[in-house]
């Protein structure tokens, strides 16, 4: 796999700034949404849904990802992640969540207002993950 095309990384971008709108964020006030592109180029949706107890909060990537394998669709190619603001990426427990299913998940996000894509693989270097356990 390798990195989306402009074109593809901006639509899954759009995807996720739209999953944004059904944010659960009372708390925070801070809406993020991810829209995953599975290998076969369906797209699935998430967004944040905080909790009163902070550590029960779920980000936008993994209820992405939650509703893609739910769906049956387990080889993700992409995930975009978005905010209304000039720069957001997975945090670490996104990240450490992604790379499970791939190191070369492609990972679009808005830095410094300009999009960018890395592999996961590039955001969390020598990741551990199940193949670290054999």
């Amino acid at each position: 796999m390798g990195y989306l095309t402009e074109i593809e990384a901006g639509n899954l971008l759009a995807n996720a700034k739209q999953a944004s709108g059904h944010t659960y964020s009372p708390y925070s006030e801070f809406a993020v949404g991810a829209a995953v592109l599975t290998s076969d180029g369906k797209i699935y949706l998430g967004s944040n849904i905080e909790n009163a107890s902070y550590s029960l909060t779920i980000c936008a990537e993994r209820v992405a990802v939650g509703n893609a394998f739910s769906s049956g669709q387990t080889k993700i190619k992409a995930i975009a992640v978005w905010s209304d603001t000039n720069s957001i990426s997975p945090c670490g427990a996104c990240r450490q969540f992604l790379i499970e299913f791939g190191k070369d998940i492609v990972i679009i996000f808005l830095h410094n207002k300009e999009i960018i894509q890395k592999t996961i693989d590039e955001l969390l270097p020598f990741g551990f993950t199940s193949s670290n356990l054999k």
